[in-house]
């Protein structure tokens, strides 16, 4: 190892939903440290979900499932070459990486206001459909194609 390993921050619930995965699409929304206007983007657009609180924390959670990627490839020095090295993902790893690509999704589309946007791909990711689920897609057909590689992973 090279240096020490980072610390786990400790993730805080939201004060709303008290869910983790929540806190974590607020802290990905948020840009320029505006947390408050992230909370209000992240809130209105699951209120738009559903009206019953509970189900409309069922289908947050639910689209952020169907987007984690069960493993990624890793670039693997190996002699003079370098591999893709499918390997597979921790939870935190793979709901971190489905976040991150449902609020990406959200900002590449274009005419709408945030909330929408953010509501549209939630909701073609509980249907799994859309950017979100594709980019996930991908991501499993390359760790496919380089399975013959995978002799170099360690665990």
């Amino acid at each position: 190892m090279r240096g020490k390993r980072a610390k786990k921050k400790i993730l805080m619930p939201d004060q709303v939903y008290k869910s983790k995965v929540v806190s974590r699409m607020i802290n990905a929304a948020m840009e320029r440290g505006k947390k408050s206007l992230a909370m209000t983007i992240v809130y209105d657009s699951m209120l738009k979900l559903n009206e019953d609180e509970k189900e409309r924390l069922k289908i947050f959670e639910q689209a952020v499932k169907n987007v984690m990627p069960q493993q990624e490839v890793r670039s693997k020095r190996v002699g003079g070459a370098t591999y893709q090295v499918p390997m597979p993902l921790k939870h935190d790893r793979a709901e971190a990486l489905a976040v991150r690509w449902i609020v990406d999704a959200a900002k590449s589309k274009k005419g709408k206001s945030m909330i929408d946007k953010l509501y549209e791909v939630l909701n073609d990711s509980y249907q799994n459909t859309g950017d979100a689920v594709k980019k996930r897609d991908d991501v499993h057909r390359m760790a496919e194609a380089n399975r013959a590689f995978a002799h170099f992973a360690r665990y």
